[in-house]
């Protein structure tokens, strides 16, 4: 894993993307040069072709971060694979003739930009198939022990499993320490006499992931683990080896002094005003790019059932601060006849016709722009819950009041990482994204996210 702004990101998924960005780069220069065969005869109104390579590979990355092509944790079939670079280069395609008229400079020229066309698609689908060979060999692999065999280890153990082959790690094996009970598969306890930086050596140890509970009591080897360390093996807490390859928090492994002494959580000035110039420059960019669109919405909804066009909710914000959210109505009017708040549900009768397609599409979203406009929102963050949840959810769930120590937001990464989430236990797997959201934030996870959220949009995950 490489770490950007506090961000993981897997090793072999930025190679594929500088390779890839070098393969739409290098396109437009082997087009050019296919179509005027000679680079002596380029005409002088290409020159330079630098700026227009550019241009292309980051208008077809973007789309293709926007498919999911880029998503870490992306598992589709060839199928899947061929349909959403044919909706990225067949997008790809609109966007650059868009571009060209509106910035004629880029332009290469109709033959050879469909000769770089076609040697980008090539190159893509061969570095898509090589990648996905490569990505399943144990060349990019790191190699972890796990010190501990309980409850906490089975955690990685599960991990693993779900992830199959295209997981980035390899754990060689588990060391215990004391305990009968074993959770992990006994076949992969390691029983040996060695010290634990003997061992390290022989087994060719990159990393090691202290996975145990209770370290009191002297049975952590704490002199041989700092020998490890000194000798390039990185030791990580099982709290901060879960942050780094699932991009959460996992609750049952993270205590508050590991909370207070890790890096992260921090608010500050220069940030917020950053977020918050952003935050106002596209909310109305947004309102005016997609008026005609609520407009359509707005009659829809009036048309089909009666009632108010915009349904009205409190909602908990920052510092717990209370705010009224604005969303178009999808339900009917007397969804909570009876007072009770409910969570929404799978193929839910209270969702009216309209309200399942703005639901699905996440139309129904767009009037909270205003209150991003307002200050009450944020493009990205948690998502705003109701009081009645918010109090009950506090209660059951530890750390849950740290998510609004940020502005909640129309999208977040919980939303891009985890389905809809309709009950305590969602509540729960989605705090761990959230927290994790609080404790790294930065402009560019929230430009990630704005990017799968496109993708969630377009392919129609976790609507409800």
């Amino acid at each position: 894993m490489i770490r950007f702004f506090r961000h993981y990101v897997p090793l072999n998924l930025l190679l594929l993307v500088l390779v890839e960005a070098c393969i739409l780069g290098g396109a437009i220069y082997a087009g050019v040069g296919a179509r005027f065969f000679d680079a002596n005869s380029v005409p002088s109104g290409l020159q330079p072709l630098l700026p227009k390579a550019i241009s292309f590979s980051l208008v077809m990355m973007g789309l293709m971060t926007a498919s999911g092509l880029y998503d870490p944790d992306w598992q589709g079939s060839v199928r899947a694979l061929l349909q959403r670079l044919g909706l990225s280069f067949g997008l790809g395609l609109v966007a650059m003739s868009l571009l060209f008229y509106f910035f004629p400079v880029l332009l290469v020229g109709r033959g050879a930009f469909v000769l770089a066309f076609g040697i980008a698609l090539v190159g893509i689908l061969a570095s898509r198939i090589l990648f996905t060979r490569w990505a399943r060999t144990a060349a990019l692999k790191t190699r972890v022990l796990v010190i501990g065999t309980g409850s906490r280890a089975a955690h990685i153990e599960s991990m693993l499993a779900q992830r199959g082959p295209a997981s980035n790690i390899q754990v060689v094996g588990y060391l215990p320490m004391g305990g009968s009970h074993h959770f992990v598969d006994h076949a992969r306890i390691l029983d040996s006499n060695e010290s634990l930086p003997a061992l390290a050596a022989r087994l060719n140890i990159g990393e090691i992931v202290i996975a145990v509970r209770d370290r009191r009591g002297g049975g952590m080897p704490v002199q041989q683990l700092l020998e490890c360390r000194l000798r390039g093996v990185n030791i990580l807490e099982l709290s901060s080896f879960f942050e780094r390859e699932n991009g959460h928090l996992q609750l049952d492994s993270m205590n508050a002094s590991w909370m207070i002494l890790a890096e992260g959580f921090r608010q500050g000035m220069l940030r917020e005003t950053f977020k918050r110039l952003f935050d106002l420059l596209a909310s109305t960019t947004l309102l005016v790019v997609a008026l005609p669109v609520m407009t359509l919405t707005a009659l829809l909804i009036k048309l089909e059932s009666p009632g108010p066009v915009l349904y009205r909710q409190e909602r908990v914000g920052q510092g717990g601060r209370s705010f009224i959210i604005l969303k178009f109505r999808s339900m009917c009017v007397d969804a909570e006849k009876d007072g009770r708040p409910r969570w929404a549900h799978q193929n839910d009768s209270r969702v009216t016709l309209v309200g399942r397609f703005i639901r699905r599409t996440r139309i129904d979203e767009l009037p909270q722009v205003f209150n991003v406009f307002f200050g009450d929102m944020s493009f990205v963050g948690p998502r705003p819950e109701r009081p009645y949840f918010v109090q009950d959810l506090t209660q059951k769930i530890p750390y849950y009041g740290v998510r609004h120590t940020v502005k909640p937001g129309i999208t977040g990464w919980a939303q891009v990482r985890y389905p809809y989430g309709a009950s305590d236990e969602d509540a729960t797997h989605k705090l761990q994204y959230d927290l994790y959201y609080v404790k790294n934030h930065s402009l560019f996870l929230d430009l990630m996210i704005l990017f799968q959220t496109v993708q969630v949009v377009v392919w129609g995950k976790g609507a409800r």
